[in-house]
């Protein structure tokens, strides 16, 4: 009987030891551990505040405050730098509050998480993407946000630098002789980039594979292109210096 009373015991134990394993133990009230949270947050403790924070989550005590607290945690994912985090944290946040009073201004910083993860135009795009598409969405669901100038300016330095990849790529092609290929990204990036002020460059360019190519009445027509709708641009010279070379 002792030894089934021990076993009995072992099990209760070990039965409480994994209740409190998986239920956290949490003694303050969830406004202490809020404005603890906040006073973390404006002394720059972003990791502190996150942590505070989530155990307000963890309570589930308080729906507002849990609320306040999932914006408050993506905020400080973005100060303190961390964007993968930030980026999720916001898109989560407008997924359970789509109709939230912040639901835009979640997005905006969204597509800023995004945007501060871009390097450069020879390094992986998928920022430059997410972040375009990011802004795109915020200019459809919110014409007259509180965020409408930046996200404008940010979604223009989006495209800008989509287009600049695209030059990117058809240069390497031109300058690797594939010149099909080249002509292909050049033109391409053309009509998907209609309003970028890099078209000219991009004029010049697909001019030049085109005559590299062997396709030199394609060439000249779009060299006369540049010519026309961009009579200033720097490149005229450089076109006017490669048609006398295959002329």
């Amino acid at each position: 009987m002792k030894t089934v009373s021990k076993i009995i015991g072992v099990i209760f134990l070990v039965a409480a030891f994994c209740q409190g394993c998986s239920t956290p133990q949490i003694n303050k009230p969830v406004d202490v551990l809020y404005k603890e949270g906040e006073q973390f947050f404006q002394d720059g403790k972003y990791e502190d505040a996150i942590a505070q924070w989530k155990k307000v989550k963890e309570t589930y005590q308080s729906p507002d405050l849990t609320t306040k607290a999932e914006l408050n945690i993506a905020d400080a994912y973005f100060l303190n730098g961390d964007y993968i985090e930030a980026a999720a944290g916001y898109e989560d946040f407008r997924k359970l509050h789509p109709n939230h009073q912040q639901a835009d201004f979640a997005l905006y910083r969204q597509g800023l998480s995004h945007f501060n993860q871009i390097i450069s135009i020879d390094t992986d795009q998928s920022p430059v993407r997410k972040a375009q598409e990011t802004f795109a969405s915020y200019l459809s669901l919110y014409p007259n946000g509180s965020q409408l100038a930046e996200v404008q300016t940010k979604n223009r330095e989006c495209r800008d630098k989509q287009m600049q990849y695209e030059l990117y790529v058809g240069r390497f092609y031109l300058k690797t002789n594939i010149y099909k290929a080249a002509i292909a990204r050049f033109e391409e990036s053309i009509k998907m980039f209609a309003d970028s002020s890099r078209r000219d460059e991009a004029l010049y360019y697909l001019g030049r594979a085109y005559l590299e190519d062997g396709q030199k009445s394609k060439g000249r027509e779009v060299f006369g292109r540049l010519a026309s709708e961009f009579p200033g641009s720097a490149y005229i010279r450089d076109a006017n210096k490669a048609m006398d070379s295959f002329f």
